[in-house]
């Protein structure tokens, strides 16, 4: 019997999972996914949690609820062997036919000097589910002082995710009453508030609007917890009383053990078929590939059928199609129940317009309407009763152009 091994079960992982159990022939094929947590997180969620708008129990639903049909393996990963085809974990030792990775990335708050000094005393992350909870128990009362959110590095999970979460800052604060208290800084080593200039234009106007101080081009060096300032590697302080700290992202450890990834333990991979560059017989889907788009939900969507058809003709004795071109689909919450949107890929970056009907929408790209706040909360229901269980969603994995406005962009 052939062995296709998927590690990591999270939304990559899960999605490949639920496709290639439908494709492939149980009689002839052994699917087995390996990750070490029994909990499924949505992880868009988390940015939710400060805010009491989600709960972690929101957020959560066990992975044995998604992964029907196939071996689900708890444990966890210790090493990957790609010329000997086989996969080492804490409690067995696994071969493959065919491999998919999609073991995501993480924060990694030591890798800043001083920031683990008073982790979660006064420096809170939201990347995480227990850094969530802690952070709305520790702001929720808050009246008064300057809130920082720093990027360290990029790339991070869901890049529009810091916009959002100091755009609800804005919201929360002036909802209880505070806001005229409170300071709010977006500290970033990005030159604006996004990467590409007409979508940067019009977000960063929104942070003026809402009173954000963004401060551009910060490469943090190190947080001086006693001054509590954190300083960039230019001498450049910047004060806080409390740090939302985004800090860099790495691949998984064991890959990265494994010494089959990058120094930031991504994995090199054809960003149009999502094959390893490296090895055979081996697919790398989300946050764990080197691609240069969003590490974000919606990606890991996109990418799954186009990693699922191309294995599925490998197998076949065909060769894999260059059809992923980067296409990254991202809400951004805006607060008062409100939202933005933008679609963008590769070679093209978001531009005004509507989605996903041109002329109608009924989202707004670029452009801030309840409809689109609707949609971003609407995701949630969606990731877990349709995408997570195979189902198709009317969005197409490659962008396209129909509705975009692209004379914005000079063209």
């Amino acid at each position: 019997m052939k062995k296709l091994v998927i590690l990591g079960a999270g939304a990559g992982g899960t999605m490949v999972a639920t496709k290639m159990r439908e494709k492939l022939d149980p009689k002839e094929w052994k699917i087995t996914v390996i990750d070490r947590d029994w909990k499924h997180h949505y992880q868009a969620g988390w940015l939710f949690v400060p805010f009491g708008i989600y709960s972690l129990e929101d957020c959560e639903k066990p992975k044995a609820d998604f992964l029907h049909g196939v071996d689900f393996v708890q444990d966890t990963i210790v090493n990957v062997d790609p010329e000997k085809k086989l996969v080492t974990c804490q409690g067995g030792k696994y071969d493959y036919d065919w491999i998919v990775v999609a073991t995501g990335c993480r924060i990694m708050p030591d890798e800043i000097d001083g920031m683990l000094d008073d982790w979660r005393g006064d420096i809170h992350d939201f990347y995480t589910p227990d850094g969530a909870m802690a952070l709305f128990k520790k702001w929720k009362y808050m009246k008064e002082g300057r809130i920082v959110l720093n990027i360290a590095e990029m790339p991070i999970k869901c890049p529009v995710a810091p916009l959002e979460f100091v755009y609800l800052a804005d919201w929360f604060f002036t909802v209880n009453g505070v806001r005229e208290n409170i300071e709010i800084d977006l500290v970033t080593p990005l030159t604006g508030a996004f990467t590409k200039p007409v979508a940067a234009e019009i977000l960063g106007r929104v942070c003026e609007e809402k009173n954000i101080n963004v401060i551009p081009n910060f490469t943090i060096d190190n947080v001086n917890v006693g001054k509590k300032v954190i300083e960039d590697v230019m001498g450049e302080e910047v004060p806080y009383d409390l740090l939302v700290a985004i800090p860099p992202n790495f691949g998984a450890q064991c890959l990265m053990d494994s010494e089959i990834t990058d120094p930031m333990g991504y994995m090199a991979t054809d960003k149009h078929t999502l094959k390893s560059s490296q090895f055979e017989n081996m697919y790398i889907i989300g946050d764990a590939t080197n691609c240069p788009t969003s590490k974000a939900g919606s990606v890991a969507h996109y990418e799954a059928d186009i990693v699922v058809d191309n294995m599925l003709r490998e197998m076949d004795g065909e060769e894999a199609r260059p059809e992923f071109d980067g296409h990254s689909t991202c809400f951004i919450v805006s607060g008062y129940e409100k939202a933005y949107l933008i679609d963008f890929n590769y070679d093209v970056e978001p531009l005004p317009g509507k989605y996903p009907f041109p002329g109608l929408g009924p989202f707004a790209l670029l452009g801030e309407n309840h409809q689109n706040y609707w949609g971003k909360m609407m995701f949630k229901w969606a990731y877990f009763n349709l995408m997570l269980k195979g189902h198709e969603l009317p969005l197409e994995s490659q962008m396209f152009m129909a509705g975009k406005m692209r004379h914005v962009a000079g063209k």
